[in-house]
């Protein structure tokens, strides 16, 4: 599932979106990059400020965080899993109601993929990727899982909103606003020093 980057549009909404839960405490690894710089122990979190969902189960949270890491691996550098996505996503499913029902069912969809008596979190890992290549390459998709394919695509988008709004995800963007600057850096248009035609 590496490879998923997102555009110009995702990481602004996500700037605007993500403004909202900065201000709000209770996270243990998700932070707004334009926040504060260290991240915040948990508020009312379980034993050694584990992180409580607020809106999700425990089980739903285990399979969101799954689904995050598998989204956005730590295999080339830090991924979903070190910048807490699970977490955003579980406040941003919480305050909107819109949310609700499409994660929900999404995420019982992902159980009832993974067969009788098993869940998608219980599956090894290969079958897990197995199933969400299905939902994201148009090669493997099937007609009768468009819900799965709804779902992985929505999913998919919160990960990427979660990801690219913290440090961690802007510096995989080589984003300028995290540099310091001894000097400013040149003009790069040396042939339209006016900017006449941006």
């Amino acid at each position: 599932m590496s490879g998923q980057s997102p555009s110009r549009r995702q990481v602004l909404q996500a700037f605007s979106l993500a403004a909202v839960a900065a201000a709000t405490p209770g996270f243990s690894r998700w932070c707004y990059a334009l926040g504060k710089a260290e991240q915040q122990p948990a508020s009312g979190g379980g034993p050694g400020g584990a992180y409580i969902p607020k809106f999700f189960t425990p089980h739903e949270y285990r399979t969101v965080e799954t689904l995050t890491e598998l989204i956005l691996p730590s295999e080339q550098g830090p991924g979903a899993k070190e910048a807490g996505v699970a977490e955003f996503i579980d406040f941003m499913v919480q305050n909107d109601s819109s949310l609700h029902e499409p994660f929900r069912s999404g995420l019982a969809w992902l159980d009832g993929a993974a067969g009788r008596q098993r869940t998608f979190t219980g599956l090894p890992r290969a079958e897990q990727t197995r199933i969400l290549d299905r939902l994201a390459y148009k090669k493997y998709q099937r007609a009768d899982e468009r819900a799965g394919q709804d779902f992985f695509k929505l999913a998919r988008q919160y990960t990427v909103m979660g990801f690219y709004t913290t440090k961690i995800g802007l510096e995989a963007l080589d984003f300028p606003g995290l540099k310091f600057y001894a000097t400013s850096p040149g003009c790069n248009h040396a042939c339209d020093a006016e900017h006449t035609g941006i």
